[in-house]
């Protein structure tokens, strides 16, 4: 069977990430951590003390000159809920890039548009040849436009309150519900109608709603509906010879 490139999108707290994972899991794919990547390119511009985050272009010219690799999850560390092993210009800095300080300059890099150009080539070099499922906001759209199989992920904006409510619970940051949701629907709002990549289903890409459903429901959906796709693409290659 042909191994496929998986996109998923979907606003926060759809639960993109932990399905993507849960995915890669049992198909044994590639999961993809779009946001390491951008968290790779942060920690190189802190370590270059000359550049300013704010120089649009010196940012432009550090990711052109920049290679991030994205690698499987090293086995001591899936304890610890790391995504990707990651490596920057051939150094592992899997471990380098989980501070706050990277986290929080990442935020700024990712709002440059040449900069996401630059990371979006990144990205597809590394899915290249397929089994990887990668998730976030543009990926259907923008990333991987030809990916075999599209998955727009939604849910109502008071479960997914509920589910980033109970994430900041358990990290010991206390809000209320009420908190979050307003704060949900604020980065709804921004998601969809920010300039650059805005979150937007792709036409051809499944809905669906997991409002109802846990993260195991959700990923033995998506993989039932990849191996739907395969047996499709495996039937009409098997057509064209």
């Amino acid at each position: 069977m042909p191994k496929l490139t998986i996109a998923i999108d979907g606003p926060a707290g759809s639960g993109k990430s932990s399905v993507a994972q849960r995915i890669a899991q049992i198909l044994g794919y590639l999961y993809l951590d779009s946001g390491a990547m951008y968290r790779a390119l942060a920690l190189k511009a802190l370590q270059n003390n000359g550049l300013a985050l704010s120089s649009h272009s010196e940012l432009e010219a550090l990711a052109a000159d920049t290679h991030i690799e994205l690698k499987p999850t090293p086995p001591n560390l899936v304890a610890e809920g790391v995504k990707n092993q990651v490596l920057l210009d051939g150094i592992d800095v899997t471990q380098a890039i989980r501070t706050p300080e990277v986290a929080q300059a990442a935020s700024q890099i990712a709002t440059i548009a040449k900069v996401r150009e630059l990371l979006v080539g990144e990205q597809r070099k590394a899915g290249a040849g397929g089994g990887v499922v990668m998730e976030g906001r543009d990926i259907g759209t923008v990333v991987f436009p030809n990916a075999e199989l599209k998955i727009f992920l939604e849910a109502s904006p008071e479960v997914r309150a509920e589910r980033r409510w109970k994430e900041h619970e358990e990290k010991g940051e206390h809000f209320t519900l009420a908190q979050v949701l307003d704060e949900v629907h604020e980065r709804d709002k921004r998601d969809r109608e920010r300039k650059v990549s805005p979150l937007i289903r792709a036409k051809d890409a499944v809905l669906v709603d997991n409002t109802a459903m846990d993260i195991e429901e959700t990923a033995r959906l998506i993989v039932m509906l990849t191996r739907e796709r395969e047996k499709e693409l495996a039937k009409a290659a098997g057509r064209e010879v």
